[in-house]
């Protein structure tokens, strides 16, 4: 570490104004009667994470009228400020940069904001202290309060932060931020990847698009005529209502069946070694691929609960405040070893009478909101949610003939492919910017090699 780097505490770092500093507003003051349509957003818990990769989470953002925010203005966060979550999940911190949807937010009474003085710091860098193992554990370990956890403005202000020059804070913040927008870039792809194949399955399979082109003596778009061929040209009515002429209407139960995990002790836990074992961590995030929580398990476990690459699952109970994971589908990648459910995880064992054709079929029927809000519809418990097996073999779809499952399944299983060598690749990025993240911060590891280390590990 060079003698140039100085230890210096956040409040030396502030903007040279009162509110560089500042909690939100009181929580009565900005409570939900205020909320409008449109108006000035607020960031609230919710638009925060712990994740590095994600500073500002501009989705399902509430708002107040801009009369309402001009009492506020002590808690406006404007585009180069940080947010820090002071009461809950006290670990959270965000940045409104460029990526920000708006310019300026109020952050709610459960949040506090820091703006930095440029002249002194670089506030990418500071995100990425605040970010980094270190702070992250410090901010947990002190925290105040009983039932909830609490971090508030008096202790934001004493945190110690290591600097460097101010141009040296900028070169470690751009390359730490170049493997972030490579990691948002994978991950944006992974998205309009999905979007694309989920669109051709409500297409082909929901609203029936190329059957009704036929049935009014058009060309179906977006396919050549050997794929056409496959559709009816007709409707006929059913217990689903009107379906295309030929295609069945079957229960799940006539499909497939569900098989259920069972609990396993949890000393048979381990990093880094032993099988994998599915539990609902894997769902935790709304991707095809959300393997990268997959738990390690030294312990035998039964045959028939084994999944292999390419096999189908889904979540049978909730997480906390997650509800709508219940009945969400998850494909197990192909690169990845065998390995077993938990008891919060039902394998979907296909039926013979329709080979892995139907898999494809199957994981989008189970992303559709008809089944979804079965799933969530049909679950039974008080502080833990279940899905009923019988209330997902009742569930009925509308099956098209086996060659269209094919044709189907050629055109999104190369999306699938591509998208899990996406995450995968996207996997490795944020290993390896959580790896240099604190030797880069802390003045143990210089550019030049982590540098280096990237172009020798992708």
């Amino acid at each position: 570490m060079s003698s140039e780097w100085r230890v210096a505490k956040v409040e030396e770092i502030a903007a040279p104004y009162s509110t560089a500093l500042a909690t939100g507003p009181f929580g009565s003051a900005i409570s939900s009667k205020y909320f409008v349509d449109s108006g000035v957003p607020v960031i609230r818990g919710s638009n925060l994470s712990a994740d590095t990769s994600t500073r500002l989470i501009d989705a399902d953002l509430v708002f107040v009228s801009h009369e309402k925010a001009n009492e506020f203005q002590r808690s406006v966060a404007k585009r180069g400020d940080l947010v820090f979550t002071c009461w809950g999940t006290i670990n959270q911190v965000g940045l409104i940069d460029g990526r920000s949807k708006f310019d300026s937010y109020i952050v709610s009474n459960k949040q506090m904001k820091l703006t930095i003085n440029p002249a002194k710091a670089d506030h990418r860098f500071i995100y990425y202290v605040f970010s980094g193992p270190a702070k992250q554990n410090e901010i947990l370990e002190n925290g105040i309060g009983s039932s909830v956890p609490g971090f508030n403005l008096g202790q934001l202000k004493r945190h110690e932060i290591l600097l460097p020059p101010v141009q040296e804070q900028i070169r470690i913040a751009d390359f730490l931020e170049t493997l972030d927008d490579r990691i948002t870039l994978l991950r944006e792809t992974n998205a309009t990847l999905e979007a694309i194949a989920q669109a051709l399955f409500k297409s082909w399979f929901v609203d029936f698009d190329p059957v009704r082109a036929k049935a009014e003596g058009r060309q179906p778009e977006g396919m050549d005529a050997t794929t056409a061929a496959l559709f009816p040209d007709s409707f006929e009515e059913s217990e689903l209502g009107s379906v295309p002429k030929g295609w069945e209407v079957l229960p799940l139960r006539q499909l497939c069946a569900f098989q259920k995990g069972c609990s396993y002790k949890g000393d048979g836990l381990a990093d880094g070694e032993g099988a994998y074992m599915f539990n609902l961590g894997c769902f935790n995030e709304p991707r095809v691929y959300a393997f990268q929580k997959v738990k390690r398990y030294v312990g035998d476990y039964k045959p028939k609960h084994q999944v292999n690459p390419g096999d189908l699952i889904i979540a049978n109970t909730d997480m906390t405040q997650q509800r709508d994971i219940l009945g969400r589908p998850l494909l197990v990648p192909s690169g990845m070893e065998p390995g077993f459910i938990s008891h919060h995880v039902f394998k979907v064992e296909v039926g013979e009478r329709f080979g892995n054709q139907i898999r494809d079929f199957l994981f989008f029927s189970f992303q559709q909101a008809v089944f979804r809000e079965r799933a969530v519809g049909y679950a039974t418990g008080t502080t833990v949610l279940a899905l009923p097996r019988d209330a997902l073999e009742e569930h009925c779809v509308v099956l098209p003939s086996q060659s269209l499952l094919m044709a189907f399944s050629d055109v999104v299983s190369p999306l699938l492919s591509t998208i899990h060598e996406n995450e995968e690749r996207a996997t490795l990025l944020t290993q390896l910017r959580d790896t240099l993240l604190p030797r880069l911060i802390s003045g143990q590891l210089r550019l030049p090699q982590a540098a280096a280390l990237i172009e020798e590990a992708v």
